[in-house]
Protein backbone atom coordinates (compact mmCIF):
# COMPACT_ATOMS: atom_id res chain seq x y z
CA UNK A 1 0.00 0.00 0.00
CA UNK A 2 1.60 3.23 -1.01
CA UNK A 3 2.32 5.42 1.57
CA UNK A 4 1.35 9.05 2.43
CA UNK A 5 4.76 10.18 0.99
CA UNK A 6 3.82 8.30 -1.68
CA UNK A 7 0.63 9.86 -2.41
CA UNK A 8 1.44 13.52 -1.55
CA UNK A 9 4.63 13.01 -4.54
CA UNK A 10 2.24 11.53 -7.02
CA UNK A 11 0.22 14.51 -6.20
CA UNK A 12 2.80 17.26 -6.46
CA UNK A 13 4.54 15.88 -9.36
CA UNK A 14 1.00 14.57 -11.79
CA UNK A 15 -1.76 16.70 -9.80
CA UNK A 16 -3.13 12.80 -9.68
CA UNK A 17 -6.41 13.44 -8.68
CA UNK A 18 -6.57 9.66 -7.19
CA UNK A 19 -3.38 9.93 -5.53
CA UNK A 20 -5.39 13.06 -3.15
CA UNK A 21 -8.83 11.15 -3.24
CA UNK A 22 -7.08 8.08 -1.32
CA UNK A 23 -5.14 10.65 1.26
CA UNK A 24 -8.56 12.12 1.86
CA UNK A 25 -10.13 8.73 2.40
CA UNK A 26 -7.68 7.96 4.28
CA UNK A 27 -7.17 11.23 6.87
CA UNK A 28 -11.35 12.23 6.39
CA UNK A 29 -12.21 10.90 9.76
CA UNK A 30 -9.42 12.36 11.78
CA UNK A 31 -9.39 15.76 10.05
CA UNK A 32 -13.41 15.51 10.77
CA UNK A 33 -13.35 15.02 13.94
CA UNK A 34 -11.07 16.89 15.21
CA UNK A 35 -13.00 19.93 13.06
CA UNK A 36 -15.99 19.30 15.00
CA UNK A 37 -14.63 19.63 18.27
CA UNK A 38 -13.40 22.99 17.25
CA UNK A 39 -16.53 23.69 16.08
CA UNK A 40 -18.09 22.89 19.15
CA UNK A 41 -20.46 20.45 16.98
CA UNK A 42 -21.48 22.29 14.52
CA UNK A 43 -21.59 20.51 11.44
CA UNK A 44 -21.72 22.99 8.88
CA UNK A 45 -19.08 24.98 9.95
CA UNK A 46 -16.97 21.53 10.50
CA UNK A 47 -17.41 20.76 6.88
CA UNK A 48 -16.09 23.81 6.00
CA UNK A 49 -12.92 23.59 8.70
CA UNK A 50 -12.38 19.97 6.43
CA UNK A 51 -12.88 21.64 3.18
CA UNK A 52 -9.85 24.36 3.78
CA UNK A 53 -7.31 21.79 5.55
CA UNK A 54 -7.27 19.70 2.69
CA UNK A 55 -7.23 22.74 0.55
CA UNK A 56 -4.28 24.11 2.04
CA UNK A 57 -3.11 20.55 1.79
CA UNK A 58 -3.07 20.57 -1.89
CA UNK A 59 -1.62 24.20 -1.78
CA UNK A 60 1.53 22.73 0.53
CA UNK A 61 1.88 19.39 -1.23
CA UNK A 62 4.74 19.81 -2.61
CA UNK A 63 6.39 21.02 0.58
CA UNK A 64 5.24 18.00 2.72
CA UNK A 65 7.21 15.11 1.07
CA UNK A 66 9.58 14.80 4.19
CA UNK A 67 7.41 15.89 6.79
CA UNK A 68 7.42 12.24 9.29
CA UNK A 69 3.68 12.07 10.27
CA UNK A 70 0.99 13.86 8.07
CA UNK A 71 -1.37 12.72 10.10
CA UNK A 72 0.02 15.16 12.96
CA UNK A 73 0.46 17.64 10.29
CA UNK A 74 -3.15 17.91 9.62
CA UNK A 75 -4.15 17.70 13.10
CA UNK A 76 -2.45 20.62 13.87
CA UNK A 77 -3.89 22.79 10.31
CA UNK A 78 -7.30 22.00 12.05
CA UNK A 79 -6.85 24.25 14.98
CA UNK A 80 -5.52 27.56 12.08
CA UNK A 81 -7.69 27.07 9.94
CA UNK A 82 -11.30 26.65 12.33
CA UNK A 83 -9.38 29.99 13.82
CA UNK A 84 -10.02 31.61 10.76
CA UNK A 85 -13.40 30.44 9.85
CA UNK A 86 -14.27 31.30 13.46
CA UNK A 87 -13.35 34.70 13.13
CA UNK A 88 -15.52 34.80 9.83
CA UNK A 89 -18.50 33.90 11.98
CA UNK A 90 -18.16 35.55 14.59
CA UNK A 91 -20.93 38.39 13.67
CA UNK A 92 -23.33 35.47 12.47
CA UNK A 93 -22.98 33.48 15.59
CA UNK A 94 -24.41 35.99 17.48
CA UNK A 95 -27.37 36.02 15.55
CA UNK A 96 -27.68 31.70 15.55
CA UNK A 97 -27.12 31.62 18.93
CA UNK A 98 -31.19 31.99 20.38
CA UNK A 99 -31.96 28.98 17.68
CA UNK A 100 -28.75 27.02 18.59
CA UNK A 101 -30.04 26.97 22.38
CA UNK A 102 -33.28 25.89 21.08
CA UNK A 103 -31.74 23.38 18.93
CA UNK A 104 -29.55 21.51 21.84
CA UNK A 105 -30.14 18.29 21.87
CA UNK A 106 -29.06 15.47 24.84
CA UNK A 107 -27.23 13.39 22.48
CA UNK A 108 -24.73 12.22 25.22
CA UNK A 109 -25.13 8.52 26.59
CA UNK A 110 -24.63 8.07 30.24
CA UNK A 111 -21.78 5.25 30.07
CA UNK A 112 -19.63 7.68 28.12
CA UNK A 113 -19.13 10.30 31.00
CA UNK A 114 -15.59 10.32 31.04
CA UNK A 115 -15.59 11.91 27.50
CA UNK A 116 -18.63 14.14 27.85
CA UNK A 117 -15.71 15.94 30.84
CA UNK A 118 -12.86 15.34 28.11
CA UNK A 119 -14.63 16.42 25.11
CA UNK A 120 -14.76 20.46 25.45
CA UNK A 121 -11.27 21.17 26.61
CA UNK A 122 -9.58 17.57 24.74
CA UNK A 123 -8.12 20.07 21.82
CA UNK A 124 -7.14 22.96 24.24
CA UNK A 125 -4.76 19.98 26.45
CA UNK A 126 -3.69 18.47 23.14
CA UNK A 127 -2.00 21.75 21.64
CA UNK A 128 -0.36 21.93 24.63
CA UNK A 129 2.03 18.98 24.39
CA UNK A 130 5.18 18.97 22.45
CA UNK A 131 4.49 18.76 18.69
CA UNK A 132 6.52 15.28 19.45
CA UNK A 133 4.14 14.31 22.04
CA UNK A 134 0.79 15.46 20.60
CA UNK A 135 1.99 13.29 17.36
CA UNK A 136 1.80 10.30 19.38
CA UNK A 137 -1.15 10.42 20.51
CA UNK A 138 -2.36 11.00 17.64
CA UNK A 139 -1.27 8.24 15.74
CA UNK A 140 -1.86 6.07 18.51
CA UNK A 141 -5.40 7.00 19.56
CA UNK A 142 -7.10 9.05 16.81
CA UNK A 143 -5.51 7.72 13.79
CA UNK A 144 -5.36 3.98 15.58
CA UNK A 145 -2.14 2.98 14.32
CA UNK A 146 -0.36 0.39 16.27
CA UNK A 147 3.02 1.05 18.17
CA UNK A 148 4.90 -0.82 15.74
CA UNK A 149 3.58 1.78 13.34
CA UNK A 150 4.37 4.77 15.68
CA UNK A 151 7.82 3.44 15.87
CA UNK A 152 7.89 4.01 12.21
CA UNK A 153 6.46 7.34 11.52
CA UNK A 154 8.50 8.24 14.65
CA UNK A 155 11.79 7.21 13.70
CA UNK A 156 11.44 4.73 16.61
CA UNK A 157 11.69 1.29 17.71
CA UNK A 158 8.20 -0.43 19.26
CA UNK A 159 9.14 -0.05 22.87
CA UNK A 160 10.60 2.93 22.48
CA UNK A 161 7.19 4.31 20.77
CA UNK A 162 5.56 2.83 23.24
CA UNK A 163 6.89 4.94 26.24
CA UNK A 164 6.59 7.87 23.99
CA UNK A 165 3.03 7.06 24.08
CA UNK A 166 2.69 6.24 28.20
CA UNK A 167 4.38 9.57 28.68
CA UNK A 168 2.49 11.92 25.98
CA UNK A 169 -0.78 10.15 27.85
CA UNK A 170 0.62 10.97 31.27
CA UNK A 171 0.87 14.76 30.33
CA UNK A 172 -2.53 14.87 28.40
CA UNK A 173 -4.41 13.41 32.16
CA UNK A 174 -2.29 16.25 34.38
CA UNK A 175 -3.02 18.83 31.57
CA UNK A 176 -6.98 17.76 31.25
CA UNK A 177 -7.11 17.06 35.52
CA UNK A 178 -5.96 21.26 35.64
CA UNK A 179 -9.17 21.04 34.10
CA UNK A 180 -11.37 19.43 36.14
CA UNK A 181 -11.35 16.30 34.18
CA UNK A 182 -10.78 13.29 36.73
CA UNK A 183 -10.17 10.08 35.16
CA UNK A 184 -7.57 7.33 35.27
CA UNK A 185 -5.25 6.72 32.60
CA UNK A 186 -7.33 3.55 31.53
CA UNK A 187 -10.20 5.94 31.08
CA UNK A 188 -8.92 8.27 29.58
CA UNK A 189 -7.51 6.17 26.60
CA UNK A 190 -10.99 4.05 26.50
CA UNK A 191 -12.89 8.20 26.15
CA UNK A 192 -10.28 9.24 23.91
CA UNK A 193 -10.49 5.72 21.89
CA UNK A 194 -14.13 5.59 21.53
CA UNK A 195 -15.44 9.57 21.08
CA UNK A 196 -11.76 11.35 19.38
CA UNK A 197 -12.15 10.20 15.54
CA UNK A 198 -15.90 9.34 14.82
CA UNK A 199 -17.10 8.78 10.82
CA UNK A 200 -17.43 12.13 8.53
CA UNK A 201 -20.89 12.82 6.40
CA UNK A 202 -20.65 9.45 3.36
CA UNK A 203 -20.43 12.55 0.51
CA UNK A 204 -17.62 14.67 2.85
CA UNK A 205 -14.83 12.46 1.15
CA UNK A 206 -16.00 13.20 -2.47
CA UNK A 207 -16.82 16.53 -2.42
CA UNK A 208 -13.62 17.70 -0.02
CA UNK A 209 -11.21 16.15 -2.85
CA UNK A 210 -13.02 17.65 -6.08
CA UNK A 211 -12.79 21.00 -4.22
CA UNK A 212 -9.13 20.78 -2.73
CA UNK A 213 -8.34 20.00 -5.85
CA UNK A 214 -10.13 22.62 -8.23
CA UNK A 215 -9.02 25.16 -5.65
CA UNK A 216 -5.26 24.86 -6.80
CA UNK A 217 -5.94 24.32 -10.30
CA UNK A 218 -8.37 27.39 -11.01
CA UNK A 219 -7.98 31.32 -10.79
CA UNK A 220 -9.31 33.01 -8.00
CA UNK A 221 -13.11 33.99 -9.43
CA UNK A 222 -13.69 30.29 -10.26
CA UNK A 223 -12.67 28.78 -7.11
CA UNK A 224 -15.32 30.98 -5.42
CA UNK A 225 -17.78 30.39 -8.10
CA UNK A 226 -17.03 26.07 -7.62
CA UNK A 227 -17.24 26.86 -3.35
CA UNK A 228 -20.15 28.49 -3.94
CA UNK A 229 -22.07 25.88 -5.91
CA UNK A 230 -20.82 22.94 -3.68
CA UNK A 231 -22.31 24.53 -0.65
CA UNK A 232 -25.00 24.56 -1.92
CA UNK A 233 -24.91 21.22 -2.89
CA UNK A 234 -23.65 20.04 0.09
CA UNK A 235 -26.74 21.84 1.64
CA UNK A 236 -29.26 19.83 -1.22
CA UNK A 237 -27.64 16.52 -0.15
CA UNK A 238 -27.99 16.99 4.10
CA UNK A 239 -31.61 18.00 3.07
CA UNK A 240 -32.32 14.88 0.81
CA UNK A 241 -30.50 12.61 3.35
CA UNK A 242 -32.67 14.17 6.53
CA UNK A 243 -35.73 13.85 4.55
CA UNK A 244 -35.35 9.67 3.94
CA UNK A 245 -34.28 9.50 7.73
CA UNK A 246 -37.52 11.23 8.59
CA UNK A 247 -39.06 8.45 6.67
CA UNK A 248 -37.65 5.02 7.50
CA UNK A 249 -36.73 2.96 11.18
CA UNK A 250 -38.04 3.30 13.83
CA UNK A 251 -39.74 5.99 16.05
CA UNK A 252 -37.47 6.64 18.07
CA UNK A 253 -34.37 6.68 15.63
CA UNK A 254 -37.01 9.01 13.68
CA UNK A 255 -36.57 11.61 16.37
CA UNK A 256 -33.20 11.57 16.86
CA UNK A 257 -31.42 11.34 13.76
CA UNK A 258 -34.24 13.87 12.36
CA UNK A 259 -33.72 16.52 15.26
CA UNK A 260 -29.46 16.32 14.26
CA UNK A 261 -30.30 16.94 10.82
CA UNK A 262 -33.20 19.45 11.16
CA UNK A 263 -30.54 20.97 13.62
CA UNK A 264 -27.87 21.26 10.96
CA UNK A 265 -29.97 22.50 8.41
CA UNK A 266 -31.36 25.48 9.78
CA UNK A 267 -28.27 26.64 11.29
CA UNK A 268 -27.48 26.20 7.15
CA UNK A 269 -30.34 27.91 6.09
CA UNK A 270 -29.76 30.87 8.30
CA UNK A 271 -26.26 31.55 7.22
CA UNK A 272 -27.82 30.75 3.24
CA UNK A 273 -30.63 33.41 4.04
CA UNK A 274 -27.19 35.79 4.12
CA UNK A 275 -25.84 34.93 1.15
CA UNK A 276 -29.20 35.13 -0.39
CA UNK A 277 -29.25 38.78 0.50
CA UNK A 278 -25.59 38.87 -0.51
CA UNK A 279 -26.77 37.32 -4.27
CA UNK A 280 -30.04 39.50 -4.38
CA UNK A 281 -27.24 42.51 -4.22
CA UNK A 282 -24.81 41.50 -6.47
CA UNK A 283 -27.93 40.51 -8.96
CA UNK A 284 -29.12 43.58 -8.81
CA UNK A 285 -25.79 45.59 -9.79
CA UNK A 286 -25.04 43.14 -12.46
CA UNK A 287 -28.39 43.86 -14.02
CA UNK A 288 -27.58 47.25 -13.82
CA UNK A 289 -24.23 46.73 -16.02
CA UNK A 290 -26.05 44.66 -18.31
CA UNK A 291 -28.46 47.18 -18.94
CA UNK A 292 -25.83 49.93 -19.15
CA UNK A 293 -24.20 47.75 -21.75
CA UNK A 294 -27.46 47.15 -23.76
CA UNK A 295 -28.13 50.87 -24.12
CA UNK A 296 -23.89 51.56 -25.27
CA UNK A 297 -24.30 52.05 -28.99
CA UNK A 298 -21.04 50.35 -29.57
CA UNK A 299 -19.43 47.14 -27.68
CA UNK A 300 -16.07 46.59 -28.08
CA UNK A 301 -14.64 42.61 -28.28
CA UNK A 302 -13.57 42.96 -24.69
CA UNK A 303 -16.92 44.75 -23.38
CA UNK A 304 -18.93 42.12 -25.27
CA UNK A 305 -16.72 39.46 -23.74
CA UNK A 306 -17.90 40.97 -20.28
CA UNK A 307 -21.46 41.20 -21.04
CA UNK A 308 -21.86 37.67 -21.63
CA UNK A 309 -19.84 36.82 -18.52
CA UNK A 310 -21.80 39.06 -16.06
CA UNK A 311 -25.22 37.95 -18.13
CA UNK A 312 -23.48 33.87 -17.18
CA UNK A 313 -23.32 34.79 -13.71
CA UNK A 314 -26.90 36.82 -13.26
CA UNK A 315 -28.55 33.74 -14.57
CA UNK A 316 -25.99 31.82 -12.00
CA UNK A 317 -27.44 33.48 -9.44
CA UNK A 318 -31.02 33.47 -10.29
CA UNK A 319 -31.28 29.80 -10.25
CA UNK A 320 -29.66 29.71 -6.91
CA UNK A 321 -32.25 32.26 -5.45
CA UNK A 322 -34.58 29.50 -7.09
CA UNK A 323 -32.63 26.13 -5.17
CA UNK A 324 -32.57 28.00 -1.75
CA UNK A 325 -36.77 28.79 -1.58
CA UNK A 326 -36.68 24.86 -2.74
CA UNK A 327 -34.86 24.34 0.05
CA UNK A 328 -36.24 26.34 2.63
CA UNK A 329 -39.52 24.05 1.93
CA UNK A 330 -37.70 20.79 2.29
CA UNK A 331 -36.86 22.37 5.67
CA UNK A 332 -40.66 23.05 6.40
CA UNK A 333 -41.38 19.56 5.42
CA UNK A 334 -38.72 18.45 7.22
CA UNK A 335 -39.91 20.06 10.45
CA UNK A 336 -43.50 18.53 10.10
CA UNK A 337 -42.26 15.03 9.55
CA UNK A 338 -40.55 15.71 12.95
CA UNK A 339 -43.46 16.71 14.75
CA UNK A 340 -45.47 13.83 13.29
CA UNK A 341 -42.72 11.16 14.43
CA UNK A 342 -42.29 13.06 18.03
CA UNK A 343 -46.08 12.27 18.67
CA UNK A 344 -46.30 8.82 17.47
CA UNK A 345 -43.31 8.06 19.38
CA UNK A 346 -42.79 5.72 22.54
CA UNK A 347 -40.54 6.70 25.35
CA UNK A 348 -37.29 5.40 25.41
CA UNK A 349 -36.75 2.45 27.19
CA UNK A 350 -33.91 0.24 27.07
CA UNK A 351 -33.91 -2.73 25.03
CA UNK A 352 -32.74 -6.05 27.00
CA UNK A 353 -32.12 -7.59 23.93
CA UNK A 354 -29.98 -4.66 22.77
CA UNK A 355 -27.76 -4.44 25.59
CA UNK A 356 -27.17 -8.41 25.61
CA UNK A 357 -26.13 -7.52 21.71
CA UNK A 358 -23.62 -4.92 22.69
CA UNK A 359 -22.06 -7.01 25.88
CA UNK A 360 -21.51 -9.89 24.08
CA UNK A 361 -20.04 -8.11 21.23
CA UNK A 362 -17.44 -6.31 23.94
CA UNK A 363 -16.86 -8.96 25.43
CA UNK A 364 -15.69 -10.85 22.09
CA UNK A 365 -13.79 -8.05 20.34
CA UNK A 366 -11.64 -7.65 24.11
CA UNK A 367 -11.00 -11.36 23.65
CA UNK A 368 -10.02 -10.51 20.25
CA UNK A 369 -7.52 -7.60 21.15
CA UNK A 370 -6.02 -10.08 23.34
CA UNK A 371 -4.92 -12.48 21.11
CA UNK A 372 -3.77 -9.55 18.39
CA UNK A 373 -1.24 -8.32 21.18
CA UNK A 374 -0.16 -11.52 21.73
CA UNK A 375 0.79 -12.14 18.28
CA UNK A 376 2.65 -8.94 18.14
CA UNK A 377 4.93 -10.01 20.22
CA UNK A 378 5.17 -13.48 18.92
CA UNK A 379 6.21 -13.11 15.24
CA UNK A 380 3.02 -12.05 14.32
CA UNK A 381 1.82 -15.79 15.71
CA UNK A 382 -1.44 -15.94 17.04
CA UNK A 383 -2.38 -18.19 19.96
CA UNK A 384 -3.66 -21.50 20.17
CA UNK A 385 -5.50 -21.03 23.54
CA UNK A 386 -6.51 -18.07 25.70
CA UNK A 387 -4.22 -19.47 28.34
CA UNK A 388 -0.89 -18.30 26.38
CA UNK A 389 -2.83 -14.90 25.51
CA UNK A 390 -3.80 -15.04 29.65
CA UNK A 391 -0.98 -12.49 30.70
CA UNK A 392 -2.31 -9.86 27.71
CA UNK A 393 -5.98 -10.06 28.94
CA UNK A 394 -5.28 -7.32 31.82
CA UNK A 395 -3.91 -4.73 29.00
CA UNK A 396 -6.71 -5.47 26.60
CA UNK A 397 -9.52 -4.90 29.28
CA UNK A 398 -7.89 -0.81 29.74
CA UNK A 399 -10.29 -0.67 26.80
CA UNK A 400 -13.26 -1.52 27.87
CA UNK A 401 -15.25 0.78 29.75
CA UNK A 402 -17.42 -1.45 31.90
CA UNK A 403 -15.27 -5.08 32.39
CA UNK A 404 -12.77 -4.64 35.47
CA UNK A 405 -12.53 -8.01 36.86
CA UNK A 406 -9.76 -9.73 35.28
CA UNK A 407 -10.74 -12.74 37.22
CA UNK A 408 -14.17 -12.78 36.02
CA UNK A 409 -13.22 -12.00 32.48
CA UNK A 410 -10.87 -14.88 32.10
CA UNK A 411 -13.68 -17.07 33.31
CA UNK A 412 -15.62 -15.71 30.35
CA UNK A 413 -13.04 -17.06 27.92
CA UNK A 414 -14.94 -20.66 28.95
CA UNK A 415 -17.82 -19.48 26.74
CA UNK A 416 -15.51 -18.62 23.97
CA UNK A 417 -13.70 -20.94 21.32
CA UNK A 418 -10.54 -19.83 19.24
CA UNK A 419 -10.95 -20.76 15.26
CA UNK A 420 -8.21 -19.23 13.07
CA UNK A 421 -4.48 -20.38 14.65
CA UNK A 422 -2.30 -19.54 12.57
CA UNK A 423 0.16 -16.54 11.18
CA UNK A 424 -1.90 -13.07 11.01
CA UNK A 425 0.18 -11.88 8.18
CA UNK A 426 -1.27 -14.86 5.58
CA UNK A 427 -4.86 -13.20 5.88
CA UNK A 428 -5.64 -11.25 2.94
CA UNK A 429 -8.93 -9.72 4.20
CA UNK A 430 -8.85 -10.06 7.84
CA UNK A 431 -11.47 -8.01 9.05
CA UNK A 432 -13.73 -10.80 6.68
CA UNK A 433 -11.63 -13.91 8.76
CA UNK A 434 -13.79 -15.00 12.21
CA UNK A 435 -10.87 -15.40 14.98
CA UNK A 436 -13.26 -16.83 17.74
CA UNK A 437 -16.66 -17.15 18.15
CA UNK A 438 -19.18 -18.15 21.19
CA UNK A 439 -19.10 -21.83 21.83
CA UNK A 440 -22.98 -21.79 22.52
CA UNK A 441 -25.61 -19.71 20.97
CA UNK A 442 -28.51 -17.98 22.94
CA UNK A 443 -32.20 -17.14 22.00
CA UNK A 444 -33.52 -13.59 21.50
CA UNK A 445 -36.63 -12.39 22.80
CA UNK A 446 -37.98 -12.34 19.07
CA UNK A 447 -37.43 -16.35 19.11
CA UNK A 448 -34.14 -16.03 16.91
CA UNK A 449 -30.43 -17.13 17.80
CA UNK A 450 -27.40 -15.50 18.17
CA UNK A 451 -23.79 -15.85 18.85
CA UNK A 452 -20.95 -13.09 19.13
CA UNK A 453 -17.94 -13.15 16.89
CA UNK A 454 -14.60 -11.60 16.80
CA UNK A 455 -12.58 -11.30 13.60
CA UNK A 456 -8.81 -10.93 12.73
CA UNK A 457 -8.72 -7.31 12.78
CA UNK A 458 -10.35 -6.79 16.08
CA UNK A 459 -13.80 -5.97 15.33
CA UNK A 460 -16.63 -8.10 16.28
CA UNK A 461 -20.51 -8.95 16.29
CA UNK A 462 -23.53 -10.56 17.03
CA UNK A 463 -24.50 -12.72 13.97
CA UNK A 464 -28.39 -13.85 14.40
CA UNK A 465 -29.78 -17.09 12.54
CA UNK A 466 -33.65 -17.28 12.67
CA UNK A 467 -33.40 -21.07 12.67
CA UNK A 468 -29.76 -21.60 14.62
CA UNK A 469 -27.91 -23.15 12.25
CA UNK A 470 -24.92 -20.91 12.16
CA UNK A 471 -22.92 -22.91 9.77
CA UNK A 472 -23.67 -21.75 6.00
CA UNK A 473 -22.41 -18.36 8.02
CA UNK A 474 -19.28 -19.52 9.63
CA UNK A 475 -18.04 -21.23 6.53
CA UNK A 476 -17.90 -18.16 4.69
CA UNK A 477 -15.95 -16.55 7.49
CA UNK A 478 -13.58 -19.33 8.21
CA UNK A 479 -10.05 -20.30 6.43
CA UNK A 480 -8.37 -23.55 7.63
CA UNK A 481 -4.98 -22.62 9.85
CA UNK A 482 -2.93 -24.35 12.30
CA UNK A 483 0.01 -23.31 14.42
CA UNK A 484 3.43 -22.82 13.32
CA UNK A 485 5.64 -26.05 12.96
CA UNK A 486 2.66 -28.10 12.69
Amino acid sequence: MATDTDLLCSYARDRSESAFTELVQRHINLVHSAALREAHGDASMAEDVTQAVFAELARKASSLFRHPALAGWLYTCVRQMAANVRRAEDRRQRREQEAQTMNELLTSDPSESVWRQVQPVLDDAMHELSEADRTAVVLRFFDERSLKEVGLALGLTENAARMRVDRALEKLQRLLSNRGVKSTAAGLTAAITAGAVVCAPTSLAASVATGAHAATAATASTTFTVLKLMTMTKLKVGVISAVAIASVATPLVIQHQAQVKLRDQNQALRQRADQLTELQEENQRLSNLVAQANGSLALSKDQLSELMRLRGEAAMFRKQTNEFQKLREENRRLQESLVKAETNSMPYEVDPAFAQHRQKSRIAKDFALALVLYALDNQDQLPTSFDQAARYLPEALKADPVLDDTAEFIEMTKQFEIVYKGPREALTKPGDVILIRERQAWQTPDSKWAKAYAFADGSAQVHVEPDGNFDAWEKQHMISSAPAGE
